[in-house]
């Protein structure tokens, strides 16, 4: 996706940079960053830094540090000022921005502790107002900020000036959004922990800054990223005020910009390059937009809708609508691993061999029933030989309480077989830690050890139920996910070569694999790039079973594909979605309530079903034939 400037296009009204993706986009800000640092420094002048916490941008802070151990990039005279701190929040907190940020640049750079600034979350109420204007006269007296770096959380909040924020406001204390506390309770293990308030830098201080960098990565951002950049001004979207900042930069990754005009509908912003996807979309768009069957679109609908160019590439609405009308129905069929005797060249997958190895592969112990739940059994019911790969022990997304009852139900059994052990004494223990255990605090090696298999006997469960063998269940517990903690570890070699073992094993005929990016915790983004890069490394030490090999992404309980992109769709018929639901039953511990439900209410059987739902309506609503449920898949080539 080639980053485009912001006057090509006649929606966005603020600076947009794209890139491919975070790592590539984060290098050129923090460039940027070490230019300004290394001016400063030729000056004699301090370089005064606007800083942000969350997750968008740890991987500046990493290349700054990079910068600074391996080309000599100094930060003795760099002041920075962070946006906002939590309130109440003890600056040694497992969740305070403090530590955060210690931990993410300041204690791996030679940055002088004085020259710190955090908003303080551990004074008193009434100490708020004055430390708030020692704070703006703090960042006066420096002659303000020169480079302000900014994220944005789906109110569109900036630092934490959350919607009804003014244009003028400066640092203060607020409240948080219901929205803003549900992100953020990853951190903090519920919402009811996750404090209400907050100290912040105000919009008004924020504008002051010289230039303003605000980064956005993910789909998950991409609709408030477009109301920023292509919606009006409004304290509604406090990051529209941006749009009236003279030296103000938005850098993207390709999935934070995808709703943007110029990649979601380029033909409302100019001439497009029509190409069999693009033209799929514009047609389904315009089927949505005019509650038309395609079939049923006519020449003035396309001109009304301003899609002439693509009648005139495409010649007439009729032959356009059977052509992308056909696309459709063959992404349909009800043989995902393939139809044994028929002519598979306009199918989605191959006929022969007739049973195929199919390996699934499921970030946690529940994505595999959850997001493909109806096709895994169909696999199974068809006769192929159906393997089940758990990328992560799910460990820490078991509640305190349910390890506590497991271990006294082993203990328990133990005497009623009469076999001694030391496990009472363990279990004491165990209740002795939970009683005391501080918010966020790592598990211990027995408490982790009791949630993994609370989270194991599910998943086995499950696949008893879907009939998949017990010799084709496969438990990897990747390395990187073993913190204990929301946070966990970058990928590594070890990860890469668990997963480039099972799939040398198994020689699958089909892969899999989640690509549900949208996921909170960030767990099945790592597990796909996993699964990538052994791909790479089994297609250079030339393996010839991958180019048999078909790979098949499937989304789960946060997103689904888009009509334009989905290439299978597996119809589920009633009876087979209720068996999918007392798959995801079988998942007792994640039921009701999980611990980390994100923003979606709903439990995760009713999140799958009313997405099979919705993708199943959609396709009735184009005029294809109408199902109770879909599952969808986009084919990865590699």
């Amino acid at each position: 996706m080639p980053a485009l400037n912001y006057s090509e296009t006649s929606l966005e009204k603020i600076p947009v940079t794209v890139f491919n993706d975070n790592l590539e986009g984060s290098r050129i800000v923090a460039s940027e960053i070490a230019r300004l640092i290394e001016k400063k420094n030729q000056m004699g002048k301090p370089a005064v830094l606007g800083l942000a916490t969350g997750s968008s941008p740890v991987n500046i802070y990493k290349e700054l540090i990079r910068l600074h151990k391996e080309e000599g990039l100094s930060f003795q005279n760099v002041v920075t000022f962070n946006l906002d701190e939590y309130y109440p929040m003890d600056p040694e907190s497992l969740q305070s921005y403090v530590r955060f940020m210690n931990e993410n640049l300041f204690n791996h750079i030679d940055i002088p502790k004085q020259n710190i600034h955090i908003p303080d979350g551990s004074i008193t109420l009434e100490e708020v107002k004055r430390y708030c204007v020692e704070y703006e006269e703090k960042i006066d007296t420096l002659g303000g900020i020169d480079i302000q770096l900014l994220g944005i959380g789906r109110t569109g909040h900036i630092g934490f000036n959350e919607p009804g924020s003014s244009f003028s406001s400066s640092t203060r204390m607020v409240k948080l959004d219901p929205l803003t506390i549900s992100d953020a309770a990853k951190d903090f293990i519920k919402e009811e922990f996750v404090p209400l308030r907050a100290i912040t830098m105000g919009v008004g201080t924020i504008m002051q800054a010289k230039k303003i960098i605000l980064v956005a990565w993910g789909s998950g951002k991409a609709p408030i990223v477009q109301k920023m950049v292509e919606g009006q001004i409004t304290d509604d979207v406090p990051a529209s005020f941006l749009q009236t900042h003279s030296k103000v930069q938005v850098v993207l990754d390709e999935s934070a910009a995808a709703n943007l005009a110029r990649y979601k509908t380029p033909w409302v912003v100019g001439l497009a390059n029509w190409d069999q996807k693009l033209t799929r979309r514009a047609v389904t768009w315009l089927s949505k937009k005019m509650e038309k069957p395609i079939l049923k679109l006519t020449d003035e609908d396309y001109k009304e809708a301003g899609l002439m160019d693509l009648l005139v590439q495409s010649g007439s609405a009729y032959d356009l609508n059977i052509k992308v009308f056909d696309q459709i129905q063959k992404t349909i069929t009800g043989w995902p691993g393939g139809k044994p005797n028929s002519d598979d060249k306009k199918r989605p997958e191959r006929s022969e061999p007739a049973i195929k190895r199919s390996i699934i592969f499921s970030p946690h112990p529940d994505d595999d029933v959850i997001s493909m739940g109806g096709t895994l059994l169909r696999l199974v019911d068809q006769g192929h030989d159906v393997h089940v790969a758990y990328q992560t022990s799910g460990n820490i997304a078991v509640f305190d309480d349910d390890a506590l009852r497991f271990a006294s139900f082993t203990e328990e059994i133990l005497k009623s077989l009469g076999i001694s052990s030391d496990f009472p004494e363990q279990l004491s223990d165990l209740k002795s830690f939970l009683d005391t255990k501080k918010l966020g605090e790592e598990d211990t090696p027995l408490v982790k050890t009791i949630k993994g298999l609370i989270r194991k006997g599910e998943a086995e469960a499950g696949c008893r139920f879907c009939g998949v063998k017990e010799e084709n269940v496969h438990f990897l517990n990747l390395p990187f996910y073993e913190t204990g903690q929301v946070k966990k570890r970058p990928i590594g070699e070890e990860d890469i070569q668990i997963i480039v073992n099972i799939l040398q094993e198994v020689r699958p005929h089909q892969i899999f694999a989640a690509g549900d990016l949208q996921d909170p915790h960030g767990t099945h983004a790592v597990c796909l790039q996993a699964i990538y890069k052994a791909l790479e490394i089994l297609k250079e030490q030339g393996e010839e079973w991958l180019e048999d090999c078909y790979v098949w992404l499937y989304r789960g309980a946060w997103q689904e594909w888009d009509i334009e992109d989905i290439e299978m769709a597996i119809p589920i018929s009633p009876g087979e979605l209720m068996r999918k639901r007392k798959a995801i039953f079988k998942h007792q511990s994640q039921k009701d309530s999980p611990v980390f439900p994100g923003d979606d209410k709903r439990e995760f059987w009713q999140r799958a079903e009313d997405r099979n739902r919705t993708t199943a309506r959609l396709y009735d609503k184009l005029g294809l034939t109408e199902y109770e449920a879909i599952e969808a898949f986009v084919r990865h080539h590699f």
